[in-house]
């Protein structure tokens, strides 16, 4: 049966699937990454992972997959290969410049190969199939260990017509002048205030508890803890502040929500629409919504890349690019074409 291969690395570990072109789910496996790996030591993994998944496709399916997928955390260039141009998770302390894409080919066996960041392969997938379908212009905004977000149009994501690939990146959007420190290098990035690593470090400092993080916060929030809920309202109005930035240069119809501090729900939609509402001025009041695919958004939209890839190069050349409606009367994109992958991960964590 023909299929492609879905690979999502994470933090700690890595999720794969295989894929079948009407989206049907063949297979899954997952797999633990052992932290303080060095760069080669990660790839070698993730390299291994993808031709162990080769050889189940041919074992179980009596066929070789026609295309893989493959998302990483990090910055990933369109330009120059599926370069990870800066991923922490590609060793120690980050890592520039690790080539992916055509190891995974070698690997592979001259196997079409798209690799993309993990923000942007759960955005496709939000857009395609889960809370972004239908939204016609949304931002996908994903807060874990840190913030990430990915510009939504026409039930996908922007096209790769981009400058330099890192459109979206709106956790290094400085919402608080001065503030904590950054990975980035800046101080008060939205990343270092409201993802759910900053909610979890602020609530350990609180609570004197090193043990506990965002999600312990959000429990804490639940039950009425006055301490948890101050910083919990200073996260929610940073986020606001940021979100509101985004709207106002995007023209937005609905912000999504992922990530693992996401999974508070309305402990955290119900401040975070209050929020947003209150900085609306000119602006109209977008949507927020919670993302719906949970932890396998990454792999999903990896599969929808994979598929992709194989629309590329059997379809016959495209004509000129066809303009959505536009959102509120201002901005307008490119219509992305909807793929039919239908395997849904189980809600959790998404890294």
């Amino acid at each position: 049966m023909r299929h492609v291969i879905a690979l999502d690395v994470g933090g700690t570990g890595m999720k794969a699937a295989l894929v079948a072109l009407d989206g049907g789910l063949l297979y899954e496996e997952r797999r633990p990454l052992a932290r303080g790996l060095g760069p080669a030591a990660v790839v070698e993994s993730i390299l291994r992972f993808a031709g162990d998944l080769r050889a189940r496709g041919r074992e179980r399916l009596g066929t070789i997959a026609d295309a893989a997928g493959v998302a990483v955390p990090g910055l990933v260039s369109a330009e120059h290969g599926g370069i990870a141009v800066h991923s922490a998770r590609l060793g120690r302390h980050g890592r520039r410049d690790v080539p992916l894409r055509e190891p995974l080919r070698h690997r592979l066996d001259g196997m079409p190969v798209a690799v993309e960041r993990s923000a942007r392969a759960a955005g496709l997938a939000e857009g395609r199939l889960g809370a972004g379908r239908g939204a016609g212009r949304f931002l996908f905004v994903s807060l874990g260990s840190a913030v990430d977000g990915v510009i939504g149009v026409g039930d996908g994501i922007e096209a790769d017509a981009r400058a330099h690939g890192h459109a979206g990146r709106i956790g290094h959007v400085v919402v608080r002048p001065g503030g904590p420190p950054c990975g980035c290098g800046r101080r008060g990035c939205l990343e270092a205030v409201a993802s759910e690593a900053a909610v979890g470090r602020a609530w350990s400092t609180l609570c004197g508890d090193p043990s506990v993080g965002g999600a312990a916060c959000a429990r804490a929030v639940a039950a009425g803890d006055e301490a948890a809920s101050r910083v919990w309202r200073e996260a929610v109005a940073a986020l606001a502040d940021g979100l509101i930035a985004a709207h106002t240069v995007l023209d937005l119809r609905t912000l999504v929500i992922g990530g693992g501090l996401a999974e508070a729900g309305e402990t955290l939609l119900t401040p975070l629409r209050a929020a947003v509402e209150e900085r609306v001025t000119f602006q109209r009041t977008p949507a927020v919504v919670r993302a719906a695919l949970g932890d396998g958004a990454s792999c999903l939209g990896a599969g929808l890349l994979a598929r992709d890839l194989l629309t590329r190069t059997t379809a016959p050349r495209p004509g000129p690019v066809r303009r959505l409606p536009e959102a509120h009367g201002e901005a307008a994109g490119p219509v992305v074409p909807r793929a039919a992958v239908s395997c849904v991960g189980p809600r959790g964590r998404d890294r």
